[in-house]
């Protein structure tokens, strides 16, 4: 089975003409003579573009390869631009598989001997099919007596193990990409296919998803912007999920949006709000926000609200990175291309060797004629897409979780556009980014630190005369380490117990000084808001 699957997907690919991607100057001389000797499988598309033919290909193998081809447009750090955006016309569209075999896995996930022993009614016809599931309308009888429109999300039978087979293939021919081309250790093949990996089996786990869409429901509670649909987690399992169902307009219906006098430059804006509102206050956000996912509620279209579904993908940020992100781009913002490189360097994104000047001119060359063009007519995403492509000239490693953002980040800005032409996300994205910076650094964000760590250090505090003890019963090499601990530990305390009262005092001359000004003392007032902000940036710097 393996063997024939692998001759199909080598038959695909050499009739679809792709080996030409190869240049010849990597091919031995052994590869070349039996590339001309299978004469059967000679390229039947010679006349069409590269990129299409690859698609094409992609197309014929099937929804794994698809999926995989779509992951792929992303990656244009990696891929012409011309054969990106090819990719990026793939289709996820596959034939539906018989409702009453859907049913049956639903039954036997649920525990059903009948599916009306939950659900009133039950369309065998699916609402809509996918490469790896697919959905069916439903009525779900309810505890109280009351009956709710549901969806019922269902795995595809067996798909895992056709995934399983096809990643272990692309995985044998990352390995042969990344040993035999001479370009193969910049373009890690096998880290590219490891990331793939990792993506499609977390979208096999419907469990997963309900999990993410309960949290996304939760961090936009009561928002104006965006709505995520309930989800029924008594009922989701692996391979089930089941969710309310919604009656939106699909976003990418304008004529019906336009009908409905939908206030689109209000919609093009809380699209890029909410992308941002999830990257950076809450680190957790969809990372699929294709299209397809995403519709727009019929109600109140003077103030309009997205619906978002399909939470299979989400996309993560630690604190450090959030931080990083939001400085490179305010930097972007105002040309600082000194700060751009120096950021990257600090980040880890890049080696601590690499030279900053040449770094930073190179970042100049690529970005400043951009800045050409009105600000209006620059694509963020695309401005994102040319650093890290700088940046990989400078080695910098895949960073997974950057990958998709910059995903959504192209989903997002395309959608906006697409709705309101005239947006400028960079005006709509600039004060929301400097305010999130300013919050990050002054007392405000120093209290913050304090009151987070208080709680590990009064916990670590009291095993410091135990660390001692075994110091004192260690041998040499032992107690050398000991030390350093103690050591660490001492200073790290230290540094907590300044922060503190520094910024207890700031905190102490600050309401005083504001006590003062307001009954017109302004000479202690000035005093007194002086000695807040030296006790604050002694806090902040010690």
């Amino acid at each position: 089975m393996r063997f024939s699957r692998f001759y199909h997907i080598q038959k695909t690919l050499l009739q679809y003409g792709l080996d030409e991607l190869i240049p010849p100057t990597w091919q031995p001389w052994y590869a070349r003579g039996m590339r001309k000797s299978a004469f059967w499988l000679s390229n039947r598309y010679p006349d069409y573009p590269v990129g299409k033919r690859l698609r094409l290909a992609l197309q014929s193998l099937g929804p794994v390869w698809i999926k995989f081809g779509q992951m792929l447009s992303t990656r244009r750090d990696l891929l012409p631009a011309e054969i990106a955006d090819e990719l990026a016309r793939l289709q996820d569209k596959v034939d539906p598989f018989p409702g009453e075999q859907a049913q049956q896995l639903i039954e036997q996930a649920l525990e059903l001997t009948d599916i009306s022993e939950l659900f009133s009614s039950f369309s065998v016809t699916p609402l809509a099919s996918a490469s790896i599931a697919q959905v069916h309308a439903a009525v779900l009888r309810q505890a109280d007596g009351s009956d709710a429109d549901v969806v019922i999300k269902v795995i595809r039978p067996d798909i895992r193990k056709q995934i399983i087979a096809d990643l272990d293939l692309m995985d044998g021919l990352a390995a042969i990409a990344a040993r035999y081309l001479p370009d193969g250790k910049r373009l890690r093949p096998r880290e590219v296919v490891s990331e793939y990996r990792k993506t499609i089996l977390d979208e096999l786990d419907l469990q997963r998803e309900a999990a993410n869409a309960i949290q996304l429901r939760r961090n936009f509670e009561g928002s104006d912007s965006l709505y995520i649909p309930y989800v029924y987690s008594d009922f989701s399992r692996p391979n089930v999920m089941v969710m309310e169902r919604i009656y939106g307009i699909p976003v990418s219906d304008i004529a019906a949006l336009n009908a409905q006098h939908t206030d689109m430059e209000l919609l093009a804006k809380r699209g890029v709000e909410v992308f941002f509102t999830q990257v950076f206050r809450d680190s957790f956000f969809h990372a699929d926000m294709h299209p397809g996912n995403i519709f727009v509620s019929r109600d109140h279209p003077e103030n309009p609200k997205y619906i978002g579904i399909d939470c299979g993908i989400v996309g993560t940020l630690n604190s450090e990175d959030k931080r990083y992100l939001a400085e490179n781009f305010v930097a972007f913002f105002n040309r600082d291309y000194r700060k751009v490189a120096q950021l990257h360097l600090d980040s880890g994104w890049v080696p601590v060797d690499t030279n900053v000047e040449e770094f930073e001119s190179a970042i100049r060359t690529v970005c400043e004629p951009i800045f050409q063009k009105p600000l209006a007519d620059i694509s963020f995403g695309h401005v994102l897409l040319n650093l890290f492509s700088t940046a990989r000239r400078f080695n910098m490693q895949v960073q997974p979780q950057l990958v998709l953002l910059q995903k959504t980040l192209l989903y997002v800005e395309g959608l906006g556009r697409q709705l309101y032409p005239q947006l400028d996300l960079w005006k709509t994205a600039k004060p929301f980014l400097e305010s999130w910076v300013k919050q990050q650094v002054g007392l405000p964000a120093l209290w913050r630190q304090v009151k987070d760590n208080a709680p590990f250090w009064a916990e670590k505090l009291p095993q410091m005369p135990t660390l001692l003890h075994r110091y004192l019963e260690q041998g040499p090499k032992q107690q050398a380490m000991m030390l350093q601990q103690l050591q660490l530990l001492q200073l790290q305390q230290h540094k907590a117990n300044r922060q503190i009262i520094a910024a207890a005092l700031a905190a102490g001359t600050l309401i005083s000084g504001t006590i003062a000004f307001s009954v017109g003392a302004l000479w202690l007032a000035g005093a007194l808001l002086g000695g807040a902000i030296f006790f604050g940036a002694k806090a902040l710097l010690s």
